[in-house]
């Protein structure tokens, strides 16, 4: 068994390169990125400043699309920049780029950070000298020129339907390059926010966890025992209750009863909260008050949380557990003087959570990722809420950050699925 599991979990990271790529490649190529929005700007198509659009769109310069590009890191191929975000190759960390005048062979760039500049000169040869003034250190910059067809290439990638009127000046860009991607313990930057993206996702951490720790919590020890209370009283009015209200909750959406539950409980009645984590002066508060505040903008969300779960984890266990009580070992040892609870609790019941135990690692991703939509309705600032607005911005570095953490979670909870399944059926050994 120890080496099933130590497969497993050497698989882990070879199938979080094979997701990673998957979805990295999607970003890429998905119209619609920051450098299209960019354009879009510039050309006066953001409904802002449409006066003069078209001339905007006829000025469009080659050198204006590297630049986006470069902010945005879009400047070099799919597989580059998949392996530098990896940390196998180094990512340009700093650069900055500017084009040669025309008829010369030199030109001046501001070396970033620093109030230096940096003189960059092409020889006949096709060779590219990188030389400052004297004091200023360079040792860690680098340069490479990007020729005028490069330029015309990139510009009609983005700038579909205009036309350069000549080609561009070939264009210096000095660089500092560094390995700092996943392999180093870096997430990258938001595009959008410019914070690391570690952060980003640790600041929610706690939101999720809160909520997603209670669900588990009250879903197991309200579902497991109201499972087999409804097997042992199959088809009692208890029984059919119960059923009914269960059922009544799967079929209801989280995100449409927690918006009934805003406009009643919360807009008329005034007994929760419309809308947040906690009250802005929560920090102030006593241990008491933090918890009294947090039960005020929490109980709504958490009971759309659960909701969806108690049918399915209820009628799991009370399926699981009448096919085992009607199973001959249960009916023998009763036979043989067993009580009937020892019978249930000793010998059906540890037969019926094996179905239930493959599905408790899987709960990992849904503890930490949260629900979106519950999230957007309540207002509440989680790890949810963050991958729906990294998508809607397309924010790539935030969208890869938050895809690793759930695709690793998701891995992780499969191991300890398997685990849990070993540790209650002792049939299994996985060898």
């Amino acid at each position: 068994m120890k080496a099933y599991f130590i497969r497993r979990l050497l698989l882990i990271p070879l199938t979080l390169i094979g997701i990673t790529l998957l979805v990295f490649v999607i970003v890429r190529v998905t119209p619609g990125g920051p450098v299209e929005q960019g354009l879009q700007r510039l050309m006066g198509g953001d409904g802002e400043s449409r006066v003069g659009a078209e001339e905007a769109a006829a000025s469009l310069s080659a050198a204006q699309v590297l630049e986006l590009e470069e902010e945005y890191d879009q400047h070099k191929g799919i597989l580059r920049g998949y392996l530098e975000w990896l940390g196998v190759l180094p990512r340009d960390i700093e650069l900055q780029g500017r084009e040669f005048p025309e008829g010369e062979d030199a030109v001046e760039i501001p070396v970033p950070g620093t109030v230096h500049v940096a003189k960059v000169t092409k020889s006949p040869g096709g060779d590219v000298l990188l030389s400052g003034p004297e004091g200023a250190d360079l040792g860690d910059w680098q340069v490479r020129v990007v020729s005028p067809e490069t330029q015309a290439r990139r510009f009609e990638k983005y700038a579909k339907g205009i036309d350069l009127p000549t080609l561009p000046q070939p264009r210096a860009v000095i660089f500092k390059p560094a390995f700092d991607g996943l392999l180093q313990g870096s997430l990258g930057y938001s595009w959008k926010y410019q914070d690391p993206v570690w952060r980003m996702i640790l600041q929610r951490m706690p939101v999720s966890l809160f909520f997603g720790g209670i669900a588990m919590v009250l879903i197991y020890s309200i579902c497991l025992p109201l499972g087999i209370i409804k097997a042992i009283k199959h088809r009692s009015w208890m029984d059919n209750f119960t059923s009914v209200l269960v059922f009544a909750g799967y079929a209801i959406p989280g995100y449409a009863l927690g918006a009934l539950l805003v406009v009643y409980f919360g807009a008329q009645l005034r007994w929760f909260a419309l809308g947040g984590f906690v009250s802005d002066n929560f920090d102030a508060l006593s241990l008491g008050g933090k918890i009294a505040d947090l039960a005020y903008h929490g109980t709504l969300p958490l009971l759309c949380y659960i909701i969806g779960s108690f049918a399915m984890m209820t009628m799991l266990m009370k399926n699981n557990l009448m096919d085992n009580l009607a199973a001959d070992y249960v009916r023998t040892a009763i036979a043989k003087g067993t009580g009937f609870p020892k019978a249930v609790f000793q010998h059906a019941f540890r037969n019926s959570i094996i179905p239930i135990a493959t599905t408790f690692g899987g709960n990992l991703t849904l503890i930490v990722a949260g629900s979106v939509l519950i999230e957007r309705v309540f207002d509440i600032n989680g790890f949810g809420l963050l991958s729906f607005n990294a998508i809607l911005e397309f924010d790539q570095p935030v969208i890869m950050g938050v895809l690793f953490v759930s695709a690793l979670l998701m891995l992780l909870g499969n191991v300890i699925s398997d685990l849990c399944v070993a540790l209650v059926d002792p049939r299994v050994s996985y060898k």
